[in-house]
């Protein structure tokens, strides 16, 4: 079989997240730079090698003070470890639509295995005849078990920053 390279189209794709602020509210954010390669045999994406990686410094949530103390050592420690990196270790098909992405995620010099669901929208070509294809990611992960722990406890109780980081991640894969 041959081998299929894909890439992100990074007009078509958001690498997000969002964060409770003192336990009630969600605060947003993404990465604006970011890379990947996904390489299959064929068209066949359980057969996928996924790769990628975050650059930490471009860290947005429409907050400079924020992302200045995310990509300090509090957070990410950019400085040190300025790439947040994911390899893929299995692509398993659960039905037509849902696959299971498993994988290392690393970050702030910890790498842990992650499980994510994967919403595949399936194969298209578009108008200019370029082949795509479309994947969500909607999980949570515990940003401690990465060394992010810094917090602030509020004075009526709780804590400023949630543990959880819920990710959203909207991919469009374009065949090279």
């Amino acid at each position: 079989m041959a081998t299929t390279k894909w890439a992100i189209d990074p007009t078509h794709s958001e690498i997000g997240f969002k964060v409770k602020h003192m336990m009630f509210t969600n605060v947003s954010g993404k990465f604006d730079k970011y890379d990947g390669t996904v390489e299959t045999e064929e068209n066949d994406f359980t057969t996928a090698k996924i790769s990628f990686e975050a650059d930490i410094n471009s860290i947005d949530t429409r907050n400079t003070d924020r992302d200045n103390h995310l990509k300090s050592g509090d957070f990410f420690d950019a400085e040190n470890h300025p790439k947040l990196t994911f390899e893929g270790k299995s692509f398993n098909k659960i039905n037509e639509n849902q696959y299971e992405l498993i994988g290392d995620l690393a970050m702030k010099g910890n790498s842990k295995e992650v499980k994510l669901p994967v919403e595949f929208s399936g194969l298209m070509q578009d108008p200019w005849g370029n082949t795509k294809v479309g994947m969500n990611i909607e999980s949570k992960i515990n940003r401690k078990d990465w060394g992010l722990n810094w917090n602030s406890a509020l004075e009526t109780g709780g804590v400023l920053v949630g543990e959880d980081v819920k990710l959203v991640i909207d991919l469009q894969l374009v065949k090279a």
